[in-house]
């Protein structure tokens, strides 16, 4: 991975945000489900912190239908991983990590 400018990200860091982000930066691809359950929040509460997340153009919500249910899974953008990333690098600076 190359070194990353560290970045304060205001849309990232709330915790569920940071968490979803944190989920989908190691996959390519994530069920809205696995997701809730994962962070431990309910359907609504996800869906408003991923609506921030999509609308600051860091995760794209991807909706298909599968065994003749709709399904949706997550992802994070190119711009979503790079400003993850930049987050991260900023928490490792504040706390010397």
């Amino acid at each position: 991975m190359t070194a990353v400018a560290p970045r304060f990200d205001a849309v990232i860091h709330p915790s569920p945000r940071l968490q979803v982000c944190g989920l989908l930066a190691a996959v390519d691809t994530m069920d809205f489900a696995t997701v809730r359950d994962t962070v431990g929040v309910s359907d609504s509460v996800l869906s408003k912190h991923v609506k921030q997340l999509e609308e600051a153009g860091y995760v794209r919500v991807h909706k298909a239908t599968r065994a003749s249910r709709l399904r949706t899974s997550l992802s994070l953008t190119k711009e979503g991983r790079a400003a993850f990333d930049a987050h991260v690098a900023e928490l490792r600076r504040i706390t010397g990590g």
